[in-house]
């Protein structure tokens, strides 16, 4: 049989191939994307946004970069190292905003009363020595990672309202949240604030004491997400593909993890896809339980608590820490996300 190409057949089967051809090359030109982490279960957002292949339907192909406090992150933001960070808002981050090197762009974790959040644990020396309320943290030496950050806040905040200056505390910057927790296990410092799963764990093998919750001192926005403001004015395509993956990662956690409204197998194999992550030294076993423990919710969307975040940007002005002409417009773009 003879097979006869018309001209017209011809120039459809390489128009076909051509869309054939364009299609493989669209699938493979995914943006390349480093994301800041801590190995903290309140992360989790992105780890289940990546295992899901929420990352990947936005066209994402994404690479994580551990850190072990947020400062480093920020200045990791700003040389170009990362692409998009999640950790809390730092003197040093809004110091590198000034400079017109980052933005926030929405929220992540959120302090909600009736779910367990950062705790203020003492050791358990101080404990027995008479530190068994936060009134008492006067006089009292308490561990953070560095002048200006998260810690530094949140210790400012019980202070403020149990009545006395965070200078009566005598703060410790420790680096690390490591090297805050093992001197706390070997009473070098009284107190720190930390997180439920490393919080829960501790109390309960007697090594602290836990003697308040962060969530009855402040409507805090514990997270946020942020990138380089190149970003942010230059490829607010890119910066909305990641804000939806994370939320959509944050809103599949919040269901299983906190609502547990999926059943105990879905909590399971979540926890399970989570230890690839956080305490990935440990067995699953041991460390399932401190996984669950630190379970809080995720910013629905991604929506941030503008009104905190103003009342963060005033302490670090007040404090000194950061200039008092700063505005939050230049610490936030607002565009990616719902506000409050």
């Amino acid at each position: 049989m003879k097979h006869l190409f018309t001209r017209r057949a011809v120039m459809a089967g390489l128009t076909a191939l051509g869309v054939i051809a364009g299609t493989i090359g669209t699938a493979a030109a995914a943006d390349k994307i480093t994301v800041g982490a801590l190995r903290f279960t309140s992360h989790a957002g992105g780890f289940v946004a990546f295992e899901k292949g929420f990352f990947t339907e936005q066209g994402l192909e994404v690479e994580f970069k551990f850190f072990q406090a947020a400062q480093p992150m920020a200045v990791a933001i700003a040389s170009g190292d990362v692409d998009f960070g999640v950790t809390s808002i730092t003197g040093g981050l809004v110091n590198l905003a000034d400079k017109g090197a980052v933005k926030v762009i929405g929220g992540v974790l959120q302090e909600e009363k009736g779910i367990d959040g950062s705790a203020i644990l003492v050791s358990t020396a101080a404990y027995e020595a008479g530190l068994t309320s936060p009134d008492k943290l006067a006089g009292h030496s308490l561990g953070i990672t560095q002048t200006g950050s998260s810690f530094h806040y949140m210790a400012s905040q019980v202070a403020a309202k149990e009545g006395f200056a965070v200078s009566e505390i005598s703060l410790k910057p420790l680096q690390k949240v490591g090297a805050i927790i093992g001197a706390l296990k070997s009473a070098q410092i009284d107190a720190m604030i930390i997180v439920p799963h490393i919080a829960k764990p501790l109390s309960n093998s007697g090594a602290a004491k836990i003697i308040g919750w962060i969530g009855d001192y402040d409507d805090y926005q514990v997270t946020t997400a942020f990138t380089s403001a190149k970003n942010a004015a230059e490829r607010p395509e890119l910066v909305k593909k990641f804000v939806a993956a994370y939320a959509k990662g944050a809103a599949d956690f919040n269901a299983v993890m906190v609502d547990k409204s999926k059943g105990d197998a879905a909590i399971e194999d979540m926890t399970t896809l989570i230890h690839k992550y956080v305490y990935t030294s440990r067995p699953y076993e041991k460390a399932a339980p401190s996984i669950k423990n630190g379970a809080m919710r995720l910013q629905p969307g991604l929506k941030l608590n503008l009104t905190n975040v103003k009342k963060q940007l005033a302490w670090f002005q007040s404090e000194g820490l950061v200039g008092k002409d700063i505005t939050i417009d230049t610490l936030v773009d607002t565009q990616f996300v719902e506000t409050y």
